[in-house]
């Protein structure tokens, strides 16, 4: 499905879970005919009760309740938990599951990352907030720093029947190839407020509609750029494109992790400092907590909130959907926040580590970063890599039969 800038648009920032989940939970109370979400991790705590509280009483009351979660990032929800849901009407789907291997997943690849909600196709929410208390900050200190955008308006409209088609609720519509970014909107267009574009990556029509988003913003900024992103190892063009406006005086910052839930990605990021600040770019670490963030701003008239990392498995592989949005307001709201971030809980890198002056680096640099870009594309050539879409049946007291009801199809 390809969609178009509207205009028009009411938006909300939402950082957290502290934000973002106390308004999910009211919107789907206020239902009154579709709750369709999608997940890529859904945990049996304390919001993973409450949201599945909420689901129930909708359902009970007549909603249509249409839920997809990913057979890697939600591959614990016990039986009773399923049960409860489908004897209350709620439609539970798992993309891609897998039988596990010595207790380990196995369904590594070309994961549903996308985290959205739509709502009676008046109100949906977009973002890279997981639903679970790890995005609660009140609830822990090492809870994951992100953001959501809630959109009432044309947007939630495309959103909505995106979700239809991708659940199946919808007949799905012939797709082409996007080989360019959808076309910015007029400039008459930028100061109506809320102008917005959805955005999504599969892997089939779609590959490259968020990086050339990102693309198209960088390459035209004028003045300021900030990307906060989680797992940051960008493609070679996008790197380049960074370095490039740096280089020609935009003002370019990115706010990545300093204290990362996986040590490995910033080993793997640290690689590209150097290349990064010779070319201008200011590094701002993230250290309070884990940083999940997927967002940036180009100037003041350009944002972008999703679930999309710049890292290969979010450009390459996974399912992912960003809002893009062209709303000067928004743009402000979000730009202040970064910048607070960046002013009082970031640490500036100011010098390179001593492992990147190591003689093995300048071999090991590239050999690694090369590895890492490719492997996306090689992993498509594995075995059993296509993903399914399953349907858990469940009855009281007995555990959920997987029921594959698509095996060909890159997106539930």
């Amino acid at each position: 499905m390809e969609h178009a800038w509207t205009t028009g648009n009411r938006l909300r920032l939402l950082e957290n879970g502290d934000e973002y989940f106390p308004r999910l939970i009211a919107a789907i109370a206020a239902a009154r005919r579709t709750v369709l979400l999608e997940t890529f991790i859904l945990f049996e705590d304390d919001v993973g009760r409450q949201l599945g509280d909420a689901l129930v009483a909708a359902a009970r009351r007549g909603v249509a309740v249409d839920m997809t979660v990913d057979g890697f990032g939600t591959a614990d929800l016990s039986p009773a938990y399923i049960a409860r849901l489908a004897e209350a009407g709620v439609v539970v789907r798992v993309f891609a599951p897998g039988r596990r291997l010595l207790g380990k997943r196995t369904n590594l690849f070309r994961r549903l990352h996308r985290k959205l909600v739509a709502i009676d196709g008046d109100l949906a929410f977009v973002g890279g907030i997981n639903l679970s208390v790890e995005h609660l900050v009140e609830a822990s200190p090492s809870a994951k720093q992100d953001y959501a955008v809630e959109v009432q308006g044309p947007a939630a409209r495309i959103i909505h029947a995106f979700m239809l088609e991708a659940s199946g609720a919808a007949p799905a519509r012939p797709s082409r190839p996007q080989t360019r970014p959808a076309r910015p909107p007029h400039p008459t267009d930028i100061a109506q407020p809320g102008t917005v574009l959805f955005v999504t990556r599969d892997n089939q029509a779609h590959r490259n509609d968020i990086e050339q988003q990102y693309l198209a913003a960088i390459r035209t900024a004028r003045r300021e750029i900030i990307i906060a992103n989680a797992y940051f190892l960008p493609g070679y063009r996008l790197l380049q494109a960074i370095c490039n406006a740096a280089q020609r005086g935009v003002d370019v910052r990115l706010v990545l992790q300093g204290r990362p839930d996986m040590l490995w990605v910033k080993r793997t990021v640290d690689m590209l400092y150097t290349h990064l600040r010779e070319s201008g770019v200011r590094i701002f670490e993230y250290c309070e907590r884990p940083n999940h963030s997927k967002v940036a701003v180009v100037d003041g008239d350009w944002a972008t909130v999703g679930s999309s990392n710049l890292d290969p498995l979010s450009l390459s592989l996974n399912l992912e959907a960003n809002l893009v949005i062209r709303d000067t307001a928004f743009v402000a709201a979000l730009k202040d926040n970064l910048r607070n971030l960046m002013s009082q809980r970031c640490t500036e890198v100011c010098a390179a580590s001593p492992a990147h002056g190591a003689w093995w680096h300048g071999i090991a640099t590239p050999l690694i970063f090369h590895f890492l870009r490719k492997f996306p594309a090689w992993a498509g050539w594995l075995p059993a890599h296509t993903p399914k879409i399953a349907s858990p049946v469940a009855a009281p007291g007995t555990s959920p039969d997987l029921m594959v009801r698509n095996a060909q199809r890159d997106g539930p």
